[in-house]
């Protein structure tokens, strides 16, 4: 192989983007690349033409650039994107492996149907979903709650606090046994935290990984929201144990539209309430939509107790939100989306 200036490849190389801001790229070089600190990269004009966003995520091609003006090996550019296994549109990211779905136990108060919003999402997109309850000092009856009830639902869960550092090793336990299972079939684990604002995501990531040094910021008595807090999407790497993974801490959310964005279809829905699984295609009719009709075997399951109540208030509000836009407008949406994630 032919380097060019100052020891930087001739040729492209293997990568993933870890952040991007204003058209700039981070990548950070795969394994077994010459080069081993991020590099910063443009985009290909081909992908604006065609729709596409690079994302923090993407497995990606870099070469470096050639133009008129350009120092050899002085800066590269993205010339190919790997097909996607995943992507999401809030927060914008590709290829995780799981995502943390954090949800204070007061202060702001438990957005419950923010949280079961994005871990319907992420059951469409094939992503694991981890609940993870912070601010357990508190209101440790409320954490306690919360945490049951997203287990009762088959999601891993956490209570934890990032004063006190309660719970903190079990969650670094659980990243060291994914981050061993995905050496074994040589692959990384890329994950997020994701929430509402104020809900403790870059104080709990910085008490995990204090190298990170991610900016935080107390939440406002007035509206309940952080102050201060994640501006950019980006993943980054750490350390757990002997081995390296990729976080994202993402920019706090209010809400996820489901009327604006087509995350997923009204009759995948059921689909992605896990606790709704051994009910489907067992009730009384068989178009039933499992939200007050008779003989339904969800609502029986509510009634023994076996689903909590919010998570099917969570479910019914969705549906309704979902089927707010004709289907005409929802398909040729997705159709056009289609074309844009490849």
């Amino acid at each position: 192989m032919k380097d060019g200036k100052n020891g930087i490849p001739s040729r492209a190389i293997r990568g993933m983007i870890t952040k991007g801001v204003g058209g700039l790229y981070s990548v950070a070089p795969a394994p077994g690349e010459p080069l081993t600190g991020e590099i910063l990269c443009s985009a290909r004009g081909k992908f604006r033409l065609d729709g596409i966003t690079p994302l923090p995520g993407d497995d990606v091609t870099a070469e470096p650039d050639t133009e008129a003006g350009a120092a050899d090996g002085d800066r590269f550019v993205i010339t190919g994107i790997k097909d996607r296994k995943n992507v999401l549109i809030r927060p914008p990211l590709s290829n995780l492996t799981y995502m943390f779905a954090v949800i204070p136990s007061c202060r702001p108060r438990p957005d419950l149907l923010t949280a079961d919003k994005l871990i319907a999402i992420l059951e469409s997109a094939g992503i694991e979903p981890v609940v993870v309850v912070t601010k357990a000092d508190l209101d440790r009856a409320s954490a306690e709650e919360l945490r049951e009830v997203y287990e009762k639902a088959g999601y891993r869960s956490f209570t934890l606090s990032a004063v006190t550092g309660e719970g903190c090793g079990d969650l670094i336990r659980f990243l060291g046994e994914v981050a061993a299972e995905a050496e074994k079939e040589n692959g990384s684990v890329r994950a997020a935290f994701a929430g509402v604002s104020g809900a403790g995501k870059s104080t709990l990531l910085s008490k995990l990984f204090p190298s990170l040094s991610l900016k935080t910021g107390t939440v406002s008595r007035k509206t309940e929201r952080g102050r201060h807090t994640t501006r950019c999407t980006e993943l980054y790497s750490v350390p757990v144990g002997d081995r390296t993974i990729y976080l994202a801490d993402t920019p706090g959310f209010s809400m996820l539209d489901f009327t604006r964005f087509n995350f997923l279809p009204a009759e995948d829905l059921p689909s992605c309430f896990r606790e709704f699984g051994n009910c489907l295609g067992k009730c009384r009719y068989t178009g039933c939509t499992h939200v007050r009709e008779e003989g339904c075997s969800v609502i029986e399951k509510i009634e023994r107790g076996e689903i909590a109540k919010s998570r099917h208030d969570s479910y019914v509000a969705i549906r309704d939100e979902i089927r707010k836009k004709p289907d005409w407008k929802r398909e040729k949406e997705e159709k056009e989306r289609a074309k844009r994630i490849k």
